[in-house]
């Protein structure tokens, strides 16, 4: 039966300073879900609270409703696999990944057909009589991952398991991963920090800063409508503008700095007439406008890498912003100071109170 993990106001101190305060959170049966932050964020403590190698000092972690906080490490049937991988130099790959097996009580054909099923679930069954001297990063981070699952383990915990691999292996094992875990079915937590693996592994995704947790949602979701400020700069880049809102003749209007000003159809009723904005375009949500009309710029930089070209734009402030531009779907491309007019996909961009703390876009939650 897939694992339900439950935080329940729970808070981790270090001497007089809080990490972690006061956090509630449900992670779903079976989902794998990241917790996603930078350094210091508190993400690897609230891992290392689900593990038992930290203690909770407020509130309560609770595995389908039984409360963990004083089961022992070795009593809470975890696995994990950690960013050194961890495994032993001495020891074939079959040996590795059965260690765990050993010292469980069960027959032991058994044994034999949990790790003959794991080995071949994570492709490693040719190396099995192998010393992990003799196998690549991507190969030993699967032994790891082997070792982990085959204990059929109530939940999965991964620290940082890619970030010693190179650029090719992790974009390899990130799919891995995922299809392994879809075909396990077990509930996992994955940490890190980058944004990119986030987003291609995960079900769910917790974005954190100074132990708290900004927005839960799905990848699609934390992308397109981030929840504040600090989700739309983390994840991907977002450029910021500061904007005033107006109604009139029954449209919301929002103008930027410069004057220029568009029209919204989908801000919250807290929008009113008056009120300063933050405005938050991505790179691939401004258009190149092909009339007189948009936000003055000029070319400063641009980065040609095949499917999209990368602009540097300077507007008149002298303030800059960063342009994507699809190399298959436009018709012209542009050079270093040439000037250009700036559109925005309206339906795209996302919208915040002036202190970026809140989103004023209809439908856009903390937790999903």
């Amino acid at each position: 039966m897939p694992t339900q993990i439950t935080f329940n106001d729970v808070t981790k101190k270090y001497g007089d300073t809080t990490v972690i305060d006061g956090l509630s959170l449900d992670i779903k049966e079976g989902e794998l879900f990241t917790l996603l932050g930078p350094s210091g964020c508190g993400k690897t403590t609230l891992l290392r609270m689900i593990a038992g190698f930290h203690s909770v000092d407020g509130g309560e972690i609770s595995f389908n409703e039984q409360v963990i906080n004083e089961i022992p490490v070795n009593k809470r049937d975890i696995g994990m696999v950690f960013q050194s991988y961890a495994i032993f130099p001495h020891m074939t790959v079959k040996d590795n990944v059965k260690y765990g097996l050993n010292a469980r009580k069960l027959p032991k054909d058994e044994k034999s057909r949990r790790l003959e099923e794991i080995l071949e679930t994570v492709q490693i069954t040719q190396y099995q009589d192998r010393l992990p001297a003799r196998l690549s990063g991507g190969q030993q981070q699967r032994v790891a991952l082997a070792r982990a699952i085959v204990i059929h383990p109530k939940v999965l915990l991964m620290d940082e398991p890619l970030s010693n691999l190179d650029a090719k292996l992790r974009i390899d094992m990130r799919r891995a991963i995922n299809e392994i875990q879809k075909k396990i079915g077990i509930t996992t937590v994955y940490v890190t920090h980058d944004q990119e693996e986030a987003l291609a592994i995960s079900d769910r995704i917790a974005v954190m800063n100074h132990g708290e947790i900004q927005q839960v949602g799905s990848p699609t979701d934390i992308y397109l409508r981030p929840a504040n400020q600090f989700v739309a700069t983390f994840i991907g880049h977002s450029n910021l503008f500061s904007g005033k809102v107006s109604h009139q003749g029954g449209k919301t209007l929002i103008t930027l700095v410069d004057g220029f000003t568009f029209e919204m159809t989908n801000l919250k009723s807290e929008a009113k007439d008056g009120v300063a904005v933050t405005v938050a375009v991505r790179p691939e949500e401004f258009i190149i406008s092909e009339s007189e009309e948009g936000i003055d710029g000029m070319v400063t930089f641009r980065n040609f890498l095949g499917k999209y070209i990368h602009y540097e734009i300077q507007l008149p402030d002298g303030s800059k912003v960063e342009l994507s531009q699809d190399t298959n779907t436009s018709k012209h491309f542009f050079e270093v100071n040439q000037t250009v007019k700036l559109q925005l996909l309206v339906n795209k961009i996302n919208v915040f109170t002036e202190d970026g703390e809140h989103s004023l876009i209809e439908g856009v939650v903390k937790y999903e």
